[in-house]
């Protein structure tokens, strides 16, 4: 933007009878005024200066970053010609202005024509432009198209302005402009040439504001040109828009204080404390500095839109340290950005951007903004009290205690993002159990590096030292129903105690992993690891035992004694196998064993021929 030489019209501190606002006072008047868009720029002069200039040109990018000015300055440089001479023809080298150079600025020549085609999306108003065509231009030596919004046009009015835009007469250019490139119809972009206005970088841009507030003899803060750099977003046209009200709101002085409450946003210090004692595990004092906040004005939802920022800025800081040079940073957050990336973890800083960003549109949408602001903030500073899962693997290894000093930044921090936890301190309670449930129903294979976990006392140990026994110690404690369901379901991949791994089967029922690893925990008296594999496995205890026991009834069936047997009595049917030893077990002893537990007599066998329903089959 041309901030060398206002306008004619206007006085230099922007009081006249007709005042200009700072964005129109300080448009663009030629490409070299243009700021952050160079590649666009060396495009368009290689373009020129070897002739191959374009038939339309498509120009996208976000709101205010200088779309329609662009289009004016290019038509401008089509039909540029010095105030004596005919020119040589178009260029971006416009020293000075030329005969139509005023007009086509002021959007009023009568060969540059500039359509919105929000209000005009009809196929109507292309068939005008497609009529116009064939006329050449009456002063100028093109007529040039600039249609804004482009992307707003009909379906039919595209079509309708396909043929001409393919091959319109040597003396037409089209200009669009959009800010929803996607909207365009790509049988017209692929007939335009195409630029990407950038977003202008905050660095940049506080440059250009200093460059204005010093034309137009205003006192700025350096802080306050970078926080309206931050809330323009990379737009010039928004940057001008809050600098020029935030010099009426200061009575001609921008102080970052009057901005602050201009804006409605918090003091990036006081977001700095908040964010501090947040990451402490401090609600109480999270909460009061919010309170305090509040009462000064601040919207809550833009706190904790300002928390996320500051949350991001931490976690660039930490990725790269080089971006303390961004402009847009105040000295506060420079400093303490720093200090903050080293001494929290990526881990913490990840767990506090996703809260935040889940909890602002609750804000946004709840009936009362405030508490809902309240509730995002304590879980926030809950979750920052919690040690990350290293950490919390480390305390468990060292049996629940931590030691070691704070962290710069954040006094009695870790470097997970809480409090370092004492042995009975409430975070590592909170997190032996929930890392501890995670561990026993871990559904994907085992990690690499294998979670410590606390053991119990010896003496209170039961260990087991085959899979054979786990179902045994189910029927100990009459948990019949679970015995069943893990010998029938359960394929084994690996017993490690006290860890097991293993398959299911399809029809296995649901919360079987999570209640073998909680029962076993139980029983044993030692932390059990219940992992779901993606190996097949063994073949459940079931399944193998009665394949023992079918193997062993065809070596029966296939003995001569059985043979001439069955030969003797051909409708007989041996239904069970039992051994000398079964046999001639006393009675008594045949009565101390545990009585059935599932209805199943699978585990003993009897033998007999077929009889009818009231006979003795041994008879």
């Amino acid at each position: 933007m041309d901030t060398r030489t206002p306008p004619e019209g206007s006085d230099k501190d922007g009081r006249g009878a007709a005042y200009r606002v700072l964005a129109r006072k300080y448009r663009p008047s030629g490409f070299e005024d243009l700021i952050g868009q160079e590649p666009m720029v060396r495009t368009l002069r290689n373009a020129f200066q070897s002739g191959r200039i374009a038939q339309a040109y498509m120009l996208t990018g976000v709101r205010g970053v200088g779309k329609t000015t662009t289009a004016r300055i290019l038509a401008r440089a089509l039909n540029y010609e010095p105030m004596e001479g005919k020119g040589e023809g178009p260029t971006l080298d416009m020293p000075e202005p030329g005969k139509h150079c005023k007009a086509i600025l002021e959007s009023r020549h009568v060969d540059v024509m500039e359509m919105d085609a929000a209000s005009h999306t009809s196929i109507d108003n292309i068939r005008d432009i497609i009529d116009s065509v064939q006329y050449r231009p009456l002063e100028a030596r093109y007529k040039v198209y600039i249609i804004d919004e482009v992307h707003m046009l009909s379906k039919s009015a595209f079509n309708a302005l396909l043929k001409t835009l393919e091959e319109p007469p040597e003396h037409v250019k089209f200009v669009f402009a959009t800010t929803e490139i996607r909207k365009v119809p790509i049988t017209v972009l692929s007939r335009c040439q195409r630029f990407d206005l950038r977003r202008v970088d905050a660095e940049m841009l506080v440059t250009h504001l200093a460059r204005i507030a010093e034309s137009e003899g205003v006192e700025v803060e350096a802080d306050a040109l970078a926080m309206v750099a931050r809330a323009a977003e990379g737009s010039v046209r928004d940057s001008l828009s809050i600098l020029d009200q935030a010099i009426a709101h200061g009575g001609g002085k921008v102080m970052a204080e009057t901005l602050r409450d201009m804006l409605g946003v918090a003091d990036r210090a006081r977001v700095a404390d908040l964010f501090e004692a947040l990451m402490k595990g401090d609600i109480a004092s999270a909460l009061t500095q919010f309170d305090a906040l509040y009462a000064e004005g601040a919207d809550p939802s833009a706190v904790l839109t300002d928390l996320a920022a500051f949350t991001h800025t931490v976690t660039r800081l930490k990725a790269l340290p080089d971006a303390a040079s961004d402009a847009s940073l105040s000295e506060d957050e420079r400093t303490r950005g720093a200090a903050f990336a080293q001494a929290l973890a990526m881990a913490a800083l990840n767990r506090a951007w996703q809260i935040l960003t889940k909890g602002i549109p609750e804000v946004d949408t709840s009936a009362r903004p405030r508490d809902a602001a309240d509730m995002v903030l304590i879980r926030l500073a809950h979750a920052a009290s919690l040690p990350d899962p290293e950490e919390a693997a480390r305390i468990l290894r060292e049996g629940g205690g931590a030691s070691g000093a704070g962290v710069p930044g954040v006094p009695g921090g870790t470097g997970g993002g809480g409090a370092r936890a004492q042995a009975a301190s409430a975070p590592v309670a909170i997190a032996r159990e929930r890392h501890g449930l995670a561990l026993a129903t871990n559904s994907a294979p085992a990690p690499r590096r294998e979670p410590v976990v606390a053991q119990a006392p010896a003496a209170a140990v039961r260990r087991l030292k085959h899979f054979e026994e786990i179902p045994a110690l189910a029927a100990e404690k009459r948990e019949l129903k679970l015995k069943h369901d893990i010998e029938t379901f359960v394929r084994l991949v690996r017993f490690d105690p006290p860890r097991i791994e293993f398959g299911l089967e399809d029809s296995a029922p649901a919360g079987l992993v999570q209640e073998i690893g909680a029962k076993l925990t139980e029983w044993t008296g030692e932390r059990w690891i219940a992992i779901l594999s993606r190996e097949i496995g063994d073949m459940p205890i079931r399944a193998q035992r009665d394949q023992a026991a079918q193997a062993e009834m065809d070596e029966v069936l296939r003995s001569p004694m059985v043979m001439a047997v069955r030969d003797l009595f051909p409708d007989a049917e041996v239904v069970s196998v039992k051994t000398v030893a079964e046999l001639a077990a006393p009675a008594a002893a045949q009565e101390a064993l545990p009585p059935a537990d599932d209805g199943d007599d699978d585990e003993f066998f009897e033998a007999g021929f077929p009889a009818g329903e009231d006979e003795d089959p041994f008879a």
